[in-house]
Parts: C-alpha cells; sequence; structure tokens
C-alpha cells in the first residue's frame, strides 16, 4: 500500500483537528495504520520553546519563530518517511503551508520559508479548512495566544491560504458547514485522490 500524507490548514477553530480525527477513523474503518500529528508539537524540545515564546516568556524575531515551528516538523522527518514507506496513512493538524502563511504575513519571503522545508515528506493533498477570521475568534473566547487574538493578522493568514490553495495539490473546504457535512466532503475528495 502507498503511503499519504495529508496536511490540514486554515486558521485556529476551523476544525483541523477534528476533521483530522474523523479521517483518521475512515482510514482506519479501511484497514489502514494511521498516524495523527499535530504542529506544532510542544512535548518536544522545540515545542516547548515555542509554547513559552507563545506565551510571552521569551520575544523572538519573526524569522527565529517560524525556524522554530519548522525545526519542531523536522524532529519528525525520519518517523513520518519511515511510516510512509511502510504504506500508513500521516494526517497533520498543520504542516509546512502554515509556516508560509504565518511567515509571509510578518513579512518574511514566502520562497524562502517554503525553501527551508523542501526536505521534509510532502503531503499527498493539503486541505485548506478556510473559515472567516471572525469566525476563528467567535469559537475561542478565551484562552487565545496573541496570533490567535490579531483580527488584522488573521485576516492576511486567510489571504495567504487562499493563495497557496490555488496551486495543485490542494483542495479548498468551506470550514462554515455543519461538522459532518465537512467531513462527507473530506471523505470524497480522499477517495478521489486514492483513486487516481
Amino acid at each position: 500500500m502507498v503511503g499519504l500524507l495529508v496536511a490540514f490548514e486554515g486558521l485556529d477553530q476551523s476544525g483541523k483537528e477534528t476533521q483530522a480525527k474523523r479521517l483518521g477513523a475512515y482510514f482506519e474503518r479501511q484497514g489502514r495504520v494511521v498516524h495523527l500529528l499535530s504542529f506544532p508539537d510542544y512535548e518536544t524540545p522545540i515545542g516547548a520553546e515555542i509554547g513559552r515564546a507563545l506565551r510571552g516568556d521569551h520575544e523572538y524575531p519573526s524569522d527565529v519563530m517560524q525556524l522554530l515551528y519548522i525545526a519542531n516538523r523536522y524532529e519528525y522527518k525520519v518517523r513520518i518517511e519511515r511510516w510512509l514507506a511502510a504504506g500508513h496513512v500521516v494526517l497533520c493538524d498543520r504542516y509546512v503551508s502554515s509556516s508560509v502563511a504565518y511567515g509571509e504575513t510578518q513579512g518574511l519571503d514566502p520562497r524562502w520559508v517554503a525553501d527551508v522545508q523542501r526536505n521534509l515528506p510532502q503531503p499527498s493533498t493539503t486541505i485548506l479548512l478556510d473559515i472567516a477570521p471572525e469566525t476563528a475568534v467567535a469559537r475561542k473566547a478565551a484562552g487565545r495566544d496573541r496570533f490567535e487574538r490579531d483580527l488584522a493578522l488573521l485576516t492576511r493568514v486567510r489571504e495567504s491560504y487562499r493563495r497557496q490553495a490555488a496551486q495543485p495539490g490542494w483542495v479548498r473546504v468551506d470550514g462554515e458547514r455543519a461538522k459532518d457535512d465537512i467531513t462527507a466532503n473530506i471523505e470524497r475528495i480522499v477517495r478521489e485522490l486514492l483513486a487516481r
């Protein structure tokens, strides 16, 4: 069986974690081995440093923050490659395109951000769960980090995601709909992908 790497992208509260878990269950019903990853992973040393920065304990320039996010993904590179080689399914809640979207909105060259990540396993497909910034804020009223509180930033991030989603290998899904409708949409997308 061919390994499959699917990345879920979108603003916070767009349903990435929920839909990744649901797609994982779908694949498990098909008898596939599934690995769910969520980035950043705050349990690793690099992830712990990202968490401290998001809480405001440390202040880093934008390029250093994005390099930390990217390094956090590289911590999983060997494992992801091994899983894909074994024919497993890897589902990521955020992946390479998050750094492009957030980096670009903070003035970084998106080509540089993408290039630094070129040696990571690349997604078979990237699913953008597209919601309005106002929806993201409304769905999480408390406990937001500094990025989640910045509506203007979220608007620019969404614009970057939409530009990226015009590239081959992306599918844009309306994340404003009911969860079950989104799940059915994603399962249809994956069936089409596997039928190619």
